[in-house]
């Protein structure tokens, strides 16, 4: 029995690949209904997330099962040119170790991106809802999300920015303190802008405007983040009420000067005012930073803040990669014990069998005896076999961790004849050679 890591991601493969990839996940029931017919799996889990399409399986073949998948993901001829050298098949400690360090984020393009999680949670539930998954994958899959919860838990890998849309968030809560109940003014409808937005309703600010020059545009970006549109023309009425203001139009000159926010301040009584300007060429005039109590910042202040913050990140990922390795080893050594069980219980098993046997002929031989006579020799001799077993048993669950695991099983089974039919066929080879 393995387990086998099967994909493709970011460092491997264009995005066109990874999206031809990614198209068969939404038809997932599909591609389980085809691959759990195949006998070279007995289970099964699929995921993809921002940049990677991963298939994790348990099987007795490993070669074979790779082989498989890879024809699976070709039927497609422009996949199969190009799939063969972006693919990367990971086996066992290997396997378990990816799987973790996805989960964790520490294999992603941004380092601690939380999204990560939720994707390969709800790949899991598909899953199981197609029955794909059994006893191993579920305990290693839950065994994931325990990993990347600690590495959340124990390390800073999830804090500090790490893109543009999240600084502005982070500089906004060095002013406020808390975006909960403030009010923000959208100018244009700049992708990056947007995505600041997405972050800051999950602050919880409480009223979003939309000022653009496309009405319709605005009108549409607004209603998805339940705001309101206005035109630019409403401009300096919307300085009276707004706490902060990102601003990404295509604008040829300033949209904002100095001196009107400095007359916007007089009314609004020094509250304060963050604005955030990532348009090239700046729509805000710099000399808005001048004035008590406003605090500007363009897009190099941003790039700056998530330098610091990928810095602050790799550092903690080092910590965090040290907690997946350890823990990568604590489920290798469960998974290899699965190897070793038959043969403890068959090893039990014929000790006994033997006890009992062996108890019942000396039984005979001492005649009639108490109740407490008989437990009492029972007991005994249960006593001398569990002792004699004690130390071959350790053995066998502390030794799954050796080179050549399988030839240590066969020498206890050898040593202690488990397997008596295959003995015996052995010895014929050697009379007949």
């Amino acid at each position: 029995m393995n387990l086998l890591l099967f994909g493709v991601n970011h460092k491997t493969a264009p995005v066109a690949l990874r999206e031809q990839l990614a198209s068969l996940i939404p038809e997932a029931g599909e591609v389980y209904r085809q691959l759990q017919d195949c006998p070279e799996f007995s289970e099964l889990l699929l995921y993809a997330t921002c940049n990677r399409v991963e298939v994790v399986c348990v099987t007795e073949n490993p070669d074979a099962a790779a082989a498989r998948l890879q024809a699976f993901f070709a039927q497609d001829q422009e996949v199969a040119a190009s799939l063969k050298d972006a693919l990367y098949v990971r086996l066992d400690q290997d396997a378990v170790l990816h799987l973790f360090r996805v989960a964790a984020s520490l294999d992603a393009m941004v380092v601690g991106e939380p999204q990560i999680l939720g994707q390969v949670k709800a790949a899991y539930r598909e899953a199981t809802g197609h029955n794909a998954t059994g006893a191993i994958l579920n305990r290693l899959v839950h065994k994931a999300f325990s990993v990347a919860k600690r590495v959340r838990r124990e390390t800073g890998i999830g804090d500090h920015a790490v893109s543009v849309s999240y600084a502005a968030i982070t500089l906004g809560k060095k002013i406020f303190g808390n975006l909960e109940g403030k009010n923000v003014l959208l100018l244009g409808a700049g992708e990056m802008a947007e995505l600041a937005l997405e972050h800051l309703r999950g602050q919880g600010v409480a009223r979003v405007v939309v000022a653009n020059r496309t009405l319709e545009r605005g009108v549409q970006l607004a209603q998805r983040f339940r705001g309101e549109a206005v035109s630019l023309e409403e401009l300096e009425d919307q300085l009276l009420t707004a706490d902060i203001i990102l601003s990404s139009t295509g604008a040829p000159q300033r949209l904002l000067t100095r001196d009107q926010v400095k007359a916007a301040m007089r009314r609004r009584k020094q509250r304060p005012l963050f604005l955030i300007d990532i348009a090239v060429p700046r729509d805000l005039d710099p000399r808005i930073n001048d004035l008590d109590n406003v605090y500007l910042y363009n897009i190099d202040d941003l790039q700056e803040v998530v330098e610091q913050g990928k810095l602050h990140r790799h550092h903690e990922a080092a910590k965090a990669e040290r907690l997946v390795a350890a823990e990568t080893l604590k489920f290798v050594e469960w998974l290899a014990t699965l190897e070793v069980f038959p043969t403890i219980i068959d090893l039990k098993e014929k000790a006994d069998s033997i006890c009992r046997a062996e108890l019942e002929k000396t039984l005979r031989q001492l005649g009639p005896m108490s109740d407490e006579q008989r437990q009492a020799l029972e007991v005994l001799t249960q006593s001398v076999t569990a002792k004699l077993l004690h130390d071959p048993i350790i053995f066998l669950k502390r030794n799954h961790h050796i080179k050549k695991p399988h030839k240590e099983l066969s020498l206890v089974r050898r040593l202690f004849n488990l397997d008596p039919e295959v003995q015996e066929e052995l010895r014929e080879l050697k009379k007949k050679a």
